[in-house]
């Protein structure tokens, strides 16, 4: 009979478990970090970072529709995307960029790929990026001036399948210049050595999507396993940020790593 009741127990919490994080994967939590910069005119200005949309069956138009209203309401000024637009077919491109155009930021929309984008249809998604004035990253980048002040906002290719051209970001930069670097895979940190970057935006692991109580992610897509996990680091005075992001891949499911848009705010 004891048996019979723990068993019993177990299976409830199990099918609870399994309800919430149904539920779970559409409770959005606004992340938010201050981050200090030493240029005033860019004082109190915010970016919104998305990443891992991954637009497919099981992460619909509607649900893209929602993250996308959610943004514009926080009135950002700098839009960035970390990649993984899509999963696994080229069909859901062309849709998730129709809502994708609808992001309003006043300073500009940026984006870099993600190994899905590049998987499935590298040249399709920039394609739909240009039409919806999100300016590309891959091994790109762009100043952004403001007042008497400016700041570098670059990226790389992604990790797994492209190149990394760091310097088309690092090159002209000073010392005393502010840079973000946009890098779809957290890893890629590991590989920044003398460059000046300041601040680095990624996505990818989902925060490990099914946690173990938001101690432990049993699977990551890293070699660094939980180390950039999720949340915010720093690595040579280098301040990385990784976002749980949006979607899912795989089951429909998150459990204690709930999707994220990520708000930074610029302080002095």
């Amino acid at each position: 009979m004891i048996f019979f009741n723990i068993t019993l127990a177990l299976l409830l919490l199990f099918i609870l478990a399994f309800i919430y994080s149904l539920f779970e994967r559409y409770w959005i939590q606004l992340k938010k970090y201050d981050i200090k910069i030493d240029k005033k005119s860019f004082k109190d200005k915010k970016i919104i970072f998305l990443t891992d949309l991954h637009h497919s069956a099981i992460v619909s138009k509607k649900f893209i529709r929602n993250i996308v209203k959610k943004a514009n309401e926080l009135h950002p000024d700098i839009i960035i995307i970390g990649g993984d637009y899509i999963t696994n077919h080229k069909k859901y491109i062309k849709p998730l960029f129709n809502e994708l155009c609808k992001l309003q930021a006043s300073l500009g929309i940026f984006g870099v790929l993600g190994n899905h984008d590049v998987n499935v249809g590298k040249q399709l998604v920039l394609d739909e990026m240009e039409k919806a004035n999100i300016a590309s990253l891959d091994n790109k980048s762009y100043w952004i001036n403001l007042g008497n002040d400016r700041i570098k906002i670059g990226g790389v290719g992604d990790y797994l399948y492209d190149k990394q051209l760091i310097y088309k970001t690092t090159g002209d930069v000073l010392e005393t210049d502010y840079v973000i670097l946009v890098s779809h895979n957290s890893d890629y940190i590991q590989d920044i050595k003398e460059e000046k970057v300041d601040l680095v935006l990624s996505g990818h692991t989902h925060g490990g999507q099914v946690t173990i109580f938001g101690i432990y992610a049993p699977s990551v897509p890293s070699k660094y396993k939980q180390k950039y996990l999720t949340g915010l680091k720093t690595l040579n005075n280098i301040k990385i940020i990784i976002s749980n992001g949006v979607g899912v891949v795989g089951l429909p499911i998150r459990f204690f790593a709930r999707p994220q848009i990520v708000l930074i705010n610029f302080i002095n």
